[in-house]
């Protein structure tokens, strides 16, 4: 899941005592740096998927004094920083694309003021690492159309596709747990604060995608946009099956 981007910096009397609890020794002010995220919102994003508001109530308490790396990284080498405060914020005036209102999944997190954090200190302070995405998974994935759970089956609905004018797209309930967050390029979510264009379905080459599977001798990994194209595609397939039966078949 990825969703979210880095805000200003700024700090409370609280936040030294709360970044403490997760610390083996009590660290000052001075040793920290502390940047505040939006992990994620109840919008839906560029995969057609949304959390719903109570989703993020119950991953604010996940996130909280979870990990930052990059790129979803498992290596211990890439963790950079941790979060130490979160909480649930509405937008005052804004609402989703399902009216909704609009409430994003805010946080606070630290990393040490150190020669080797530095460089990326001075990367965020120069708006250059912004964009952020989560890592969390959820019991339920609901399709806004027939209100069927895709985690236990599968609907004939796109996700991104209109039925009778009203959008497919899937709301992620039930939080189960949340590992880390990620210094990334491209977010999912449309208003974290992107600023790098993501790849519209006709920018995907599937053919490239097909030959690739087809040659492959070893394992390979798909994107999640890659996956969901594939899926289109089959299913397309199918559908034309379907249409070429003979009748009596």
């Amino acid at each position: 899941m990825n969703k979210g981007k880095i805000e200003k910096n700024f700090t409370d009397k609280n936040d030294i005592e709360r970044i403490n609890f997760y610390t083996r020794r009590n660290l000052s002010e001075d040793e920290v740096y502390t940047f505040n995220l939006i992990l994620c919102d109840n919008e839906v994003d560029r995969d057609f998927e949304r959390f719903s508001l109570d989703t993020l109530n119950a991953l604010c308490e996940l996130f909280r004094g979870k990990t930052g790396i990059f790129d979803h990284s498992m290596k211990s080498g890439d963790q950079k920083a941790r979060i130490y405060h979160t909480f649930v914020e509405k937008q005052e005036g804004k609402k989703t694309a399902c009216g909704d209102d609009l409430y994003r999944l805010k946080a606070k997190a630290y990393m040490l003021r150190s020669e080797g954090n530095a460089e990326l200190i001075g990367e965020i302070e120069a708006g250059i690492k912004k964009e952020v995405s989560v890592s969390c998974s959820v019991e339920r994935s609901i399709c806004s159309i027939c209100n069927k759970d895709n985690k236990l089956e599968r609907c004939n609905h796109i996700a991104g596709r209109m039925y009778g004018g009203k959008l497919c797209y899937k709301t992620l309930e039930g939080a189960k747990d949340a590992y880390e967050f990620s210094f990334v390029a491209v977010p999912a979510q449309r208003e974290a604060g992107v600023t790098k264009a993501f790849k519209n379905k006709e920018d995907i080459n599937l053919s490239e995608i097909i030959n690739t599977v087809k040659g492959c001798e070893k394992d390979i990994e798909l994107s999640k946009s890659q996956v969901k194209e594939l899926a289109s595609y089959i299913e397309g397939l199918e559908e034309n099956a379907k249409l070429s039966v003979p009748a009596g078949y």
